[in-house]
């Protein structure tokens, strides 16, 4: 049967992450029920990533086979009009038998939002965090290099985190300021369960002050989660792209337009590139 590649885009805030459950409802089931309209049979899907509750995707990459025969604009504008407003579809490819949305993935873009600003957010209320101290995303942006790099992560995994190692290898990290907003970018092969909150957190305090400069280093060289910061809210978190080999032409990121352009960049891995 043909396999087929989409990317998704979605609003987190009312759904219980991304995997579908039995007590909620998750993204999955909205993409799969969509889709399966459009087929006319049972779709399911495979996704590059699961998402959390209230965390958001510019660009989720999933995967299905099917023996339907539609066009991509069918599947593209069929599909998001079976989906509620809160999910959409960017783009659809068939791509080879071979290819994982998961396993094919050679990094992951996230992106963290930061509103700082004295007065609480209303319209962003749940598409950001919010912190009311001022923060100096130089300091943060200092301390987050130390995380570049291959490193034992235990210190920034969630303690239900089931991932067989805590290894993963950090291609990029940047923070910029947006005017009021803050944005944390980070490209890695693969992400930890709640590791990306668990960073923010980390260099939300020391943007602070709370904490020293190289406090970052200390926490990663700890290995222990206990001795980490608080982990971020989720409404700040957006997967913002997932990188496949050049030879599959997937679109591997959205132009980044959550309140305010983003530019940035993710190198996995330079010489397959």
């Amino acid at each position: 049967m043909p396999r087929l590649a989409l990317g998704i885009e979605y609003d987190g805030s009312s759904f219980a992450g991304w995997q579908s459950q039995i007590h909620a409802v998750g993204v999955q089931d909205v993409v799969e029920k969509g889709l399966s309209v459009v087929a006319d049979h049972k779709v399911q899907v495979v996704a590059a990533g699961r998402t959390d509750a209230g965390v958001h995707a510019a660009m989720q990459v999933i995967h299905f086979d099917t023996p339907a025969i539609r066009t991509e604009r069918a599947w593209l504008l069929g599909a998001v009009s079976n989906m509620p407003k809160e999910v959409s579809v960017l783009w659809a490819r068939e791509v080879p038998e071979g290819f994982h949305a998961r396993y094919s993935a050679m990094a992951r873009l996230y992106r963290y939002v930061i509103l700082n600003r004295i007065p609480r957010p209303a319209l962003n209320a749940y598409r950001t965090s919010w912190v009311r101290e001022h923060l100096d995303e130089t300091r943060m942006h200092q301390a987050a290099q130390h995380l570049i790099g291959e490193h034992d992560f235990s210190s920034f995994r969630a303690a239900q985190c089931q991932s067989r190692t805590p290894m993963r290898k950090m291609y990029e990290i940047s923070v910029t300021r947006h005017g009021e907003l803050v944005v944390i970018t980070v490209c890695a092969n693969a992400f930890l369960h709640h590791m990306v909150r668990n960073i923010a957190g980390v260099l939300i305090a020391i943007g602070t002050g709370e904490r020293p400069l190289d406090w970052s280093k200390q926490v990663l060289e700890y290995r222990d989660r206990k001795l980490g910061g608080v982990t971020a809210v989720p409404g700040g978190l957006y997967l913002a792209g997932i990188k496949y080999a050049p030879a599959l032409k997937l679109p591997s990121e959205p132009e980044f337009t959550v309140l305010a352009p983003v530019p940035a960049t993710c190198r996995p891995v330079p010489d397959q590139v």
